[in-house]
């Protein structure tokens, strides 16, 4: 893993975010967005929810709703953020702006009393099984912040908070998820992948095989038999399946062995 300390990015991204709402008219906060039957307003009441949950959880230890009889988490998630979402629609706007306002300071304060390298509050299960470390957890929470904001900007015609600062920790954050997308596919210890992202917020990484599982680094690899090349819009899309996956990859320069790239290209950084 490349852990990322996203903290101080939290009160940049919500800055941006509340000025970009404060400029939206009411047939904007109506917009569509790519959230299937959300406006934004719902999206904007959604990011809400995420404040309220997180300090709620983490800083409250307050279990908050329960999971129905048999229900999944994907199910249960999908349920809880839509009846918030319904619940906010009584609410105006500038209601939203100030309770965001208000409480994001006491969430960053939330992530500054963390321990990154302690356990995640919340595991985050498109990295893989069992327990994550706390700054993957944050991070986690930053991209979907960055990524709903995208989505808000998206709607409304507005370009911005894609500066290489708030955009780059999304892309390394989001790749954590490449692992577990070639979970399934054994090679010999050393074999890797290289994935290169264009654009100012990108890089280079690679993915290499262990012996036993698929782990994401930095360092230089030897015995490179894939690699992917595709832009950094592109793939925050795709991990947050703002595209499908064959959008993807007719965006994407795929050389080497086709079942790793295949299976790269499948990389979900969202709970589903």
């Amino acid at each position: 893993m490349i852990p990322v300390d996203t903290r101080p990015l939290f009160p940049q991204e919500r800055q941006a975010l509340l000025e970009l709402l404060a400029t939206l008219d009411t047939e904007q906060w109506a917009k569509p967005t790519v959230c299937p039957g959300w406006a934004v307003r719902d999206v904007t009441a959604h990011i809400l929810n995420d404040y309220v949950r997180r300090i709620s959880g983490n800083r409250d230890r307050y279990a908050g709703a329960a999971f129905t009889a048999g229900e999944s988490l994907p199910a249960y998630l999908t349920r809880v953020n839509e009846e918030f979402v319904q619940a906010m629609r009584q609410c105006s706007p500038q209601t939203m702006i100030d309770l965001l306002a208000h409480l994001g300071p006491q969430l960053d304060q939330v992530w500054a009393a963390t321990d990154l390298s302690g356990p995640a509050h919340l595991d985050v299960s498109w990295a893989g099984p069992g327990a994550s470390p706390a700054w993957l957890d944050i991070a986690r929470e930053y991209t979907e912040f960055w990524v709903h904001q995208q989505q808000i900007r998206d709607a409304v015609a507005r370009p911005g908070a894609d500066s290489v600062a708030l955009m780059h920790p999304v892309l390394v954050t989001f790749l954590h998820a490449l692992p577990y997308a070639l979970r399934d596919h054994a090679r010999p210890a050393g074999t890797a992948i290289t994935v290169e992202i264009t654009g100012p917020a990108g890089g280079r990484w690679n993915v290499v095989n262990n012996g036993a599982a698929w782990i994401l680094t930095a360092a230089p690899a030897d015995d490179m038999v894939a690699t992917l090349r595709t832009n950094q819009d592109t793939l925050w899309r795709l991990a947050s399946r703002g595209i499908t996956v064959d959008q993807a990859r007719h965006r994407t320069e795929l050389r080497g062995d086709r079942v790793l790239t295949d299976a790269a290209t499948t990389l979900l950084a969202v709970v589903a």
